[in-house]
Parts: C-alpha cells; sequence; structure tokens
C-alpha cells in the first residue's frame, strides 16, 4: 500500500490579496515588486506580521511562487507564518491585508497581532 505524503505547509495568498499588492506596488512607484512576509515582536499579543515590496529574497529567505508573485519569508517568520493565508478585505470593518494564521492561538481585536 503507498503512503499519501501529505503536502508541506506553506503560505499562500488570495487571488484578491495579489492584486492589491501589486497595486501597492504600482502605486509606490515599484512594478514588479515582489513581497516581503516577516514576523517582529511587539503589539498587543506579542508578535506583529509585517509586510513590505522588495526587489529580492534576502540570502536566508524561503521563496514561495503562490498567484504569480514570489512571497519572501525569513526562516524565522516562517515557523510563524507556515499555513497562513494572505486575504485582503475591503469590507466594513476596513481596508486591508488579513492573515489567517492557523498557528495563531490569540489575536488582538486589530488583527495585527497575535501570539503562538
Amino acid at each position: 500500500m503507498a503512503r499519501v505524503q501529505p503536502e508541506p505547509l506553506t503560505i499562500s495568498i488570495t487571488p484578491d490579496a495579489a492584486i492589491h499588492v501589486r497595486q501597492f506596488a504600482t502605486d509606490s512607484g515599484k512594478p514588479g515588486c515582489n513581497l516581503r512576509v516577516a514576523v517582529k515582536g511587539g503589539g498587543c499579543s506579542g508578535l506583529t506580521y509585517d509586510l513590505d515590496l522588495v526587489d529580492g529574497p534576502g540570502e536566508n529567505d524561503k521563496v514561495i511562487n503562490s498567484r504569480g508573485l514570489e512571497l519572501y519569508v525569513d526562516k524565522k517568520s516562517y515557523i510563524f507564518l507556515a499555513g497562513t493565508e494572505l486575504d485582503y478585505s475591503g469590507g466594513l470593518n476596513g481596508k486591508g491585508f488579513v492573515f489567517n494564521n492557523p498557528n495563531a492561538k490569540t489575536a488582538c481585536g486589530c488583527g495585527t497581532s497575535f501570539s503562538v
């Protein structure tokens, strides 16, 4: 009986979020840039998400291809972000990127910080 290998955890981006990343890159005068996704200490729950438009990966970054974009994640942040989906919400509660992170045990009310 063949053993099925589980799919490795990665970070993905929704179509709507990919559109907004490209739009922000164009509006910032950086068309063709890709996205660095990171976790940093801080915020009311202990860790915060950090997004930045960059030209290429850092020396120790994991490179993830999703929706025609490259996402760059440093190895330390990847531990906290594996399995996360980056989405974009334009709903009544405001516009912005939303992290659907299965590793987050608690999150602050605004959704920009979390703890594991």
